[in-house]
């Protein structure tokens, strides 16, 4: 197990973490949450004993990191997949690090097919992509055979079929009753791993909870009502009766309600009386990104703005014609539709010269013909129109 408590941590002026405390218990994924420069990294580092605490401390399985015997046999930890001599192989790299643990070398083949990277075991870490990179970070978490295991951003690169295995990895290592600590932004994969979630923001802790209370103290959950687009009327009515038996009731942009403080079958029965048809009753739950944002948006260091371009486009030739905005309308297959209106790329064309249309009708005898040639030396009067100056 690993509990922090008071933690505290600065640099200079900058309080990276606030009086931190929480503990990650084992057999379950933790899933550690907070915007960008929260802290998150910094408490890690904390955890292994890279920085020193300014308050406060944390201890693994009761001792200090530093204090652990052959730390590496009791906690794994991938900080940063590029923390590798980029000039060793996969294999030379995990066997330095077994060597300096005493494990085994066997156990170096062991994980090396565990993460899948048996084929390019030999090859120099440096060639490797960002991905194979994150495999080699896990494989040497996994070395030891640990009960603490840590991971920062651990699918960061990865393509689907590795998150997938990543995910499934980390709840194997819970189920074996082992701790396992995860941080990531990914929501959507936390929401799909992680049992239960630490979130913190600007360095203090916003919530410690299992996931399905975090999601549920931080959304609101609402039922969608929707009644026959045809009969507008049925709808107001719907409205009328949902709001007298207690409901609020807000149109949504679609023509569909959105209903609160009643129950599913409250509602059903309230259209029955009202003899009120329907179209749509369905729950909606919010999703652990929608339940994070809503939490986390007070913490945020670092917001977008929108992008002014001021001054930057520059005049346009004269005779340019800009291309028209293209509408938002669905798009086919992978391809937009062709935009609306006159493409001005194609004035080349209708500008061609009065030979044109026998070239359309006979296009083979067309180009050998004498009078169309001599028209060529005429380009310099071409520069002037919009094609030519592009």
């Amino acid at each position: 197990m690993i509990e922090a408590v008071g933690l505290t941590k600065r640099y200079g002026a900058k309080t990276a973490v606030y009086n931190l405390s929480f503990q990650v218990r084992p057999g379950a994924v933790t899933g550690f949450l907070g915007p960008n420069g929260s802290g998150k990294s910094t408490t890690m580092r904390m955890i292994l004993g890279l920085d020193q605490p300014t308050a406060g401390h944390v201890t693994i399985g009761g001792h200090p990191f530093r204090n652990l015997p052959n730390a590496p046999r009791q906690v794994g930890a991938l900080l940063d997949a590029k923390a590798v001599h980029g000039g060793r192989s996969a294999r030379n790299h995990l066997l330095s690090l077994a060597q300096l643990s005493g494990i085994p070398a066997r156990r170096v083949d062991e994980v090396l097919g565990v993460v899948g990277l048996q084929e390019v075991a030999k090859r120099r870490s440096n060639g490797f992509s960002l991905g194979m990179g994150q495999r080699l970070g896990i494989a040497a978490a996994l070395l030891g055979d640990p009960q603490v295991l840590l991971f920062d951003e651990p699918v960061n690169g990865l393509d689907p079929e590795g998150i997938l295995w990543v995910r499934n990895l980390m709840k194997q290592l819970a189920a074996e009753g082992r701790t396992v600590f995860v941080s990531s932004h990914l929501m959507s994969e936390m929401a799909l791993t992680a049992d239960h979630l630490i979130v913190i923001g600007r360095g203090q802790l916003l919530a410690d909870m299992r996931i399905t209370d975090f999601i549920s103290h931080n959304s609101a959950d609402f039922a969608r009502v929707r009644t026959p687009a045809t009969e507008p009327a049925q709808r107001e009515k719907l409205a009328s009766a949902l709001t007298e038996a207690g409901g609020q009731v807000l149109p949504e942009p679609d023509g569909a309600l959105r209903v609160t403080g009643l129950p599913l079958p409250r509602i059903s029965d309230v259209a029955h009386e009202a003899d009120v048809r329907l179209w749509e009753l369905s729950p909606h739950q919010a999703s652990l990104e929608e339940a994070y944002m809503r939490m986390t948006q007070g913490a945020v260091d670092y917001r977008s703005t929108a992008d002014q371009k001021a001054g930057l486009q520059p005049a346009m030739p004269p005779g340019y014609a800009p291309a028209p905005v293209i509408p938002d309308v669905p798009q086919q297959g992978w391809y937009a539709p062709p935009p609306p209106g006159q493409n001005p790329y194609a004035a080349a064309p209708q500008q061609a010269p009065v030979h044109q249309p026998p070239v359309q009708q006979a296009p083979q005898p067309q180009p050998p013909a004498a009078p169309p040639a001599p028209q060529a030396p005429a380009a310099p009067a071409a520069p002037t129109k919009p094609e030519d100056a592009r």
